[in-house]
């Protein structure tokens, strides 16, 4: 090896060292930045020339690369993991909320005041209590549904107000990513690796982790895709965008998260998003469903009752609370086209109803039982709706019967009124399309949103139908039995179910759901801590080995500095003697 050789490869030995330290130094100066990744500085020896027998000893060292120290599976398995977490966190709070918003096991939870909604109509039937308290009471417990429903309401507006904050937040990280590609794929070109680019890029599809689970994949020239699902979002430098994407159809609102660039579907399952999603679906909006089918078939079922009651003297004017349009009264009730009846909760069916029609002045009664088909076929026997009872068919026989007139107001509802001498009372109505139509109600409204108790009532509790017609005969206190005895009793729409059952399982329904994800979320925590600690150990900066490379790097230095001047000399020596 010749002397020139020997400098030259002291001088390879000091632009290595010098490069080693520079990294060792920038890696304890990164050691607490987040994302950071530990980087190593990878050397070659320099081939041999083999042209000679004094090459055949070496020429130094080269400096290949360097890059970071990262497990790409294991970062994928991070950010799934941060996606969970995210997700199970997000899922708790919210079913907390709900469940918190629902107040059950209180002293002024729904159930209490069910129970005491029911229990008021016994102790009216006994005489203990007033018509006054019971419509204060009914009046309490529709008010106490109207605000549960409008609390579930707003929490619903706040989820959907946190979407739409997580996919402005998830488009603007996508848009970083498609520049980080760019920049990433223009810095390296072929001149090694943009080691903290890629770093600035990871931390932000970390962050984009937390709010929708994301698949990354890496492409030949430096730059990633990315996809949620089998959507892609990110394609190298473009960023296809997402958004929230509201939709209201039938009177309910849904949401979902699509592109930004032509709408595509983006099935969103993790991370934040897709928890605030599941929720919204799976949750708040089955809860409030469940709400309103409880309050709907407390409506009706209350109303079934109320309007065949009568007090001692009977009506002399019955009002119904729903409006036909002039072209529904001559629909049948059970007719999809009816808009009146056809977005109703509940429907009367084929059976019928008796109107009791009584002579004040020598207590004569007359009886005329009113059928209603509603069994959807024809006199011809085929299916169809154009031969069952419409509105006007009903108010027709009501008023053809002696001592009554029916007509519709100039709002549609139906308007029974005894003639002068004459009063009347319903009884028997296996249909409930008295019930449907709100004829002698006792609510008002149709779900949660808007039950009420009937304004003639609040303004008049003498109003109250507490007494009823059994086999041909008052009983004073029957109505109100029957009210008292709904609580046990078991209805088709609740899927055999009693009103108080059903409130009672969708309860513990949210309450078990609240449990089990507390568990996912301490789950989910704990193996990403876990994940994270293994990236740490792989990627993360260790003080005291950095502290041993320098020292290495260091003697390196010294070594080829002496190694260098020593060939200096010996070269001086040469030329002397020359």
């Amino acid at each position: 090896m010749s002397l020139t050789a020997a400098m030259l490869i002291g001088r390879s030995a000091l632009t290595a060292s010098q490069l080693g330290i520079q990294v060792s130094g920038n890696n304890i100066a990164n050691v607490g930045t987040p994302g950071y990744s530990r980087q190593i500085a990878y050397f070659d020896p320099v081939g041999s020339d083999t042209s000679t027998i004094s090459g055949r000893s070496g020429r130094g060292v080269n400096v290949r690369d360097v890059r970071r120290q990262i497990d790409s599976a294991l970062q994928n398995r991070l950010w799934n993991g941060a996606a969970d977490e995210s997700a199970a966190s997000q899922q708790y709070q919210t079913l907390s909320s709900l469940e918190s918003t629902l107040g059950e096991l209180t002293d002024n939870d729904f159930s209490s005041r069910l129970q005491g909604f029911f229990n008021v109509w016994s102790e009216r039937a006994n005489l203990s209590k007033s018509s006054s308290v019971v419509v204060q009471q009914a009046g309490q417990i529709a008010d106490y549904l109207r605000s549960m429903r409008s609390q579930i309401g707003d929490l619903r507006s706040q989820v959907d107000s946190q979407l739409a904050s997580a996919s402005d937040r998830a488009n603007q990280l996508l848009t970083t990513i498609a520049q980080l590609n760019v920049q990433i794929s223009t810095s390296e070109g072929g001149q090694g690796i943009a080691n903290s680019l890629r770093d600035q890029r990871d931390q932000v599809v970390s962050e984009l982790s937390k709010l929708m689970d994301v698949t990354v994949v890496e492409q030949g020239d430096g730059t990633t895709n990315v996809m949620v699902g089998s959507t892609p979002v990110v394609l190298a430098g473009n960023s296809r965008g997402v958004q929230l994407q509201t939709t209201q159809a039938n009177g309910q609102i849904t949401v979902s998260i699509n592109t930004k660039d032509n709408g595509e579907f983006v099935d969103v399952q993790s991370g934040t998003v897709g928890a605030l999603l599941a929720d919204r679906k799976a949750n708040i909006d089955q809860t409030a469903q469940a709400l309103d089918n409880i309050a709907s078939q407390l409506i009706f079922e209350v109303n079934k009752l109320h309007s065949t009651g009568t007090n001692k003297d009977g009506l002399t004017a019955a009002s119904g609370t729903l409006s036909f349009a002039t072209a529904d009264r001559t629909r049948a009730l059970n007719d999809p086209a009816n808009n009146a009846t056809s977005k109703l909760p509940f429907s009367a069916t084929s059976g019928g109803f008796s109107v009791v029609v009584k002579q004040n002045a020598n207590g004569a009664t007359q009886t005329v039982r009113i059928n209603v088909d509603l069994d959807g076929v024809t006199n011809a026997g085929t299916p169809g709706v154009s031969d069952d009872s419409t509105a006007e068919s009903i108010r027709a026989a009501i008023g053809a019967i002696p001592g009554l007139s029916a007509t519709f107001d100039s709002q549609g509802k139906l308007q029974i009124s005894a003639q002068s001498g004459f009063s009347f009372s319903f009884g028997d109505d296996t249909s409930g399309v008295l019930a449907q139509l709100g004829v002698n109600s006792f609510f008002t409204g149709t779900s949660a949103s808007d039950i009420a108790v009937r304004q003639e009532i609040l303004n008049d509790p003498s109003l109250l139908q507490v007494g009823r017609m059994v086999n041909g005969s008052f009983v004073e206190n029957g109505t109100a039995l029957a009210l008292s005895k709904l609580q046990d009793q078991t209805l088709g729409q609740l899927n055999g179910r009693t009103i108080g059952s059903t409130w009672a399982d969708t309860v513990q329904g949210i309450g078990t759901a609240t449990a089990a994800a507390k568990t996912a979320a301490a789950a989910a925590s704990t193996i990403r801590e876990s994940l994270d600690a293994q990236r740490s150990s792989i990627s993360g900066v260790s003080i005291d080995e950095e502290s041993l490379n320098l020292l290495n790097y260091q003697r390196q230095y010294q070594a080829g500095a002496r190694l260098i001047d020593i060939s200096n000399q010996l070269l001086t020596s040469l030329m002397q003697i020359v």
